[in-house]
C-alpha cells in the first residue's frame, strides 16, 4: 500500500513543480486518487500537461455542478495503472460557458452535451447534434439540475413527493 501512495506523491510533486500556482489545490484523497482544482484560465495547461506528459490518457466522465454562485465541471482522467486525478474548475454562473475537450477525447461530446442539457452551461465547440440526456421536446432554459430548477408545465412532477 505505501508503494502506491508513492505512484500518487510523484504525480503530485511533479504538478505541483510544473505549476507552481497549484500549491493547496492538490490532494491526494486515498490510493490511486488525486483532487486538482485549477483556476480556469490555466485548464488547457494542467490539462494537457496530465494527458501528454503524466499519461491520463482515459477520459473516465465528465461532472457537472451547481455550486449556487458558479458551475464546478471536473475531469475525471485515469492512468493505466489505475490512478485517477479529478481535475476541477469553477465557472461564474452568470457567464455560464466553457470550451469543448472533444479534440483530445472525442468522447467527451456525450458529457458535454449532458453539462448542456442539464445545467445550461454552453461548450464552446461542441459540434452540433441531438440533445442528451433530455428529450427533444423539453422545454428551453429548464436544467434539472441546478439547484434552483422548479418544474414548469412542459415538465412531470414526480409521484410520491421524491
Amino acid at each position: 500500500m505505501m508503494n502506491d501512495i508513492k505512484k500518487e506523491e510523484t504525480i503530485t510533486a511533479e504538478l505541483l513543480a510544473q505549476f507552481p500556482f497549484l500549491e493547496g489545490n492538490v490532494k491526494i484523497q486515498c490510493v490511486r486518487r488525486i483532487w486538482v482544482e485549477t483556476p480556469a484560465d490555466k485548464f488547457d495547461n494542467v490539462f494537457e500537461h496530465l494527458v501528454k506528459r503524466l499519461s491520463f490518457k482515459n477520459l473516465c466522465t465528465i461532472t457537472g455542478q451547481d455550486e449556487i454562485e458558479s458551475f464546478s465541471i471536473i475531469y475525471h482522467l485515469a492512468n493505466k495503472n489505475g490512478i485517477i486525478v479529478n481535475l476541477r474548475i469553477q465557472i461564474p454562473k452568470q457567464e455560464a460557458k466553457w470550451k469543448s475537450v472533444g479534440n483530445m477525447f472525442p468522447g467527451a461530446i456525450i458529457y458535454e452535451r449532458e453539462i448542456v442539457d442539464l445545467l445550461g452551461v454552453q461548450i464552446e465547440g461542441l459540434p452540433p447534434g441531438s440533445r442528451y440526456p433530455l428529450p427533444d421536446n423539453w422545454p428551453e432554459c429548464q436544467y434539472p439540475l441546478r439547484k434552483d430548477w422548479q418544474p414548469t408545465g412542459g415538465t412531470k412532477e414526480r409521484k410520491g413527493g421524491k
